[in-house]
């Protein structure tokens, strides 16, 4: 008989598993960073966030998402992190009980860029003068009033 997997609750972020594993990851790699283990003069000269890492299913491989201290620099410590791929995966193998070290590459974080887009959006006039008659609506349906 075949065992079939059915994949109920897939979340956009994978699996708990997934999930898990890659909070471990950024874990360990965030307490790399800041305790400055990574020998980089860019990554010594910077503060590097790490939001999130993303595992495959098979947690083979794991995207790291980072983003350097008000965004700057950012192809700079992208470059050196990928120099120190090697050492950090080996560290990420040691500290983290994985059955396989998963092959790891990095992505610049641009949630930061899109909630300013959208921020800026939302204070334009039309869009203002849109949730203001939104309000007034919403208002005079439930019976109270807006200022």
């Amino acid at each position: 008989m075949t065992r079939q997997h059915h994949h109920r609750d897939q979340s956009p972020g994978g699996s708990q598993r997934q999930l898990r594993v890659g909070e471990l990851i950024r874990h360990e790699l965030a307490a790399m960073l800041s305790r400055g283990d990574v020998h980089d003069p860019v990554i010594e000269g910077h503060m590097i966030t790490v939001p999130e890492v993303r595992m495959s299913p098979d947690l083979r491989l794991a995207t790291i998402y980072v983003m350097p201290l008000g965004g700057r620099d950012e192809t700079q410590v992208l470059a050196a992190l990928e120099r120190n791929k090697r050492y950090m995966r080996g560290e990420i193998a040691r500290r983290v009980n994985l059955k396989f070290a998963p092959e790891i590459r990095f992505r610049i974080d641009e949630r930061f860029d899109e909630a300013e887009r959208i921020e800026k959006l939302l204070r334009t006039p039309a869009v203002r003068r849109d949730l203001e008659t939104d309000a007034g609506i919403a208002a005079a349906t439930d019976g109270t009033e807006t200022e």
